[in-house]
């Protein structure tokens, strides 16, 4: 699936550094918890996805860390196929804003808008606290670089640097609101529930990584989001987020190479190589 050239990114993209360095299921998560906060988003999320079946949202966060690798490693035809999939289903999907008893197509513009805002800022700000080492000018051009996935998805207009996605979430903050939906949202992913058949197949130590996985998430939240929550500021919870997540990034990296996920390993030793090899191949 990892290509040199021909994707959407390429070895010699911010992209590839920060989705090779970054802890994938913490970033996700982060995501879902800021999307959380946009009601007429989590309601066509939760009206159209049984999250209250631990199966059922597992297997989401599985298809949107799929997604994401797809779409940063793949070609661009693979990228493609997986963002027209991903397009055909949200064609279908309606979902009922309750506060207004009006219908809305989970597919509008503002939806996939703040969904493509809260992931990247959410992949952004996590690699920055696990310790990836990016300059002002690296971020601005990680943001600028998912434009790209945004097309795939069909949003339009989204940020290209991060005075843009500052601006925009300042913007859209009048917009959003702690809901029912939301806060059931943030309780199952800081402390997911998981059937029989579910605890008895996932493996220990990532049956153990879940309710970690989501209560960094949520310290990694700006500090506005988790006020909406409930949540007063917490220096301290932030500082051990950020240690966690150093020694998190740390350890995957000085992971034996069979031990790592093949996308992520071949993507390393092909940016290894652009770095050996002048000239090297690289995608647009």
């Amino acid at each position: 699936m990892v290509t040199p050239g021909g994707g959407l990114f390429g070895p010699q993209s911010i992209t590839w550094r920060v989705h090779t360095e970054t802890p994938a299921r913490p970033a996700a998560l982060r995501a879902f918890q800021l999307q959380a906060l946009h009601p007429r988003t989590i309601r066509g999320i939760a009206q159209n996805c049984l999250l209250d079946d631990p199966e059922v949202a597992r297997a989401r966060l599985r298809r949107q860390l799929d997604f994401v690798a797809v779409r940063t490693f793949g070609t661009s035809e693979q990228a493609e196929q997986a963002g027209e999939r991903i397009r055909r289903v949200h064609a279908r999907l309606i979902g009922l804003d309750t506060d207004t008893g009006t219908l809305f197509r989970v597919d509008e513009e503002e939806n996939l808008r703040w969904a493509h805002c809260a992931e990247v800022s959410s992949h952004l700000e996590v690699a920055l606290r696990s310790g990836v080492p990016l300059t002002p000018a690296d971020r601005d051009a990680y943001v600028a670089e998912q434009r790209r996935s945004a097309r795939l998805l069909g949003a339009g207009d989204v940020p290209g640097d991060t005075a843009e996605l500052a601006d925009y979430f300042d913007g859209m903050r009048p917009c959003l609101a702690v809901t029912g939906e939301a806060r059931d949202a943030l309780r199952r992913s800081v402390s997911p529930q998981l059937s029989f058949r579910l605890a008895f197949m996932t493996p220990p130590l990532e049956l153990g990584s879940l309710p970690a996985a989501g209560a960094l998430a949520f310290a990694t939240l700006p500090a506005w989001a988790r006020q909406m929550y409930g949540c007063r500021g917490n220096r301290a919870a932030e500082y051990a987020a950020d240690t966690a997540l150093k020694a998190l990034r740390a350890a995957a990296m000085a992971l034996p190479a069979k031990l790592v996920a093949p996308e992520i390993r071949a993507a390393r030793g092909l940016m290894r190589a652009v770095t050996e090899v002048s000239g090297a191949d690289v995608a647009a």
